[in-house]
């Protein structure tokens, strides 16, 4: 597919997940607090769009987490039905749909990665493996803070975001999983990141 057109298909299938999420999701207020980091990181990407362009990985797994937010903020991350389904039938503890969300986050290591690799003068090699994970990682401790931010103005219990679900240990949980994402988006797809990244960059590889 023209990479062009896959950029455009992929920004349909966002924008459907978007509109779906926004009909009646289960509350309005919570549903702002969790879409709205998405909504401002796909209109950066717009944005930025004709001056940093990413490879196809990249968006796709851009598109992959912003849909995962636009689930999340539909249902509230504690009820949604398959990881429901999931709970009652494997007699889990809790609803695991948050945890698995920021697991998944941990693939954002690769954008981190491509734009060190495309607009600074870092060499490839470990360093920017090592920064990219850091990066990954600051974001997931600055999501935790938002989501504390947001849970004191609102006036809302805990357990109301992001399916912390009673867990005081929630927040520790979420950056865990999202650094052993990243450490595994690392070992798994680095090699075809490298594919990707190569017919848009041509410095040094090592």
């Amino acid at each position: 597919m023209n990479r062009n057109y896959f950029h455009i298909f992929i920004l349909i299938v966002v924008i459907a997940f978007f509109t779906w999420s926004f009909i009646k999701p289960a509350h309005y207020p919570i549903w702002i607090l969790e879409v709205g980091p998405s909504v401002i990181l796909i209109l950066a990407v717009l944005y930025f769009y004709n001056k940093v362009r990413l490879t196809n990985l990249s968006y796709s797994i851009i598109a992959l987490l912003t849909i995962m937010t636009f689930i999340g903020g539909h249902f509230t991350y504690d009820d949604v039905p398959l990881f429901d389904w999931f709970q009652k039938n494997f007699d889990l503890e809790r609803n695991h749909y948050d945890r698995f969300g920021h697991f998944l986050k941990g693939l954002i290591f690769i954008v981190f990665r491509e734009i060190l690799i495309l607009k600074t003068a870092l060499p490839i090699g470990k360093w920017v493996q090592f920064i990219a994970i850091n990066m990954t990682l600051s974001l997931s401790g600055f999501y935790e803070i938002v989501e504390w931010i947001a849970s004191r103005i609102s006036n809302r219990e805990t357990k109301d975001f992001v399916g912390a679900q009673g867990d005081i240990w929630d927040a520790q949980w979420d950056m865990s999983l999202t650094l052993m994402g990243s450490i595994i988006a690392l070992l798994l797809l680095t090699r075809l990141h490298n594919r990707f990244i190569k017919s848009l960059n041509h410095k040094s590889w090592s």
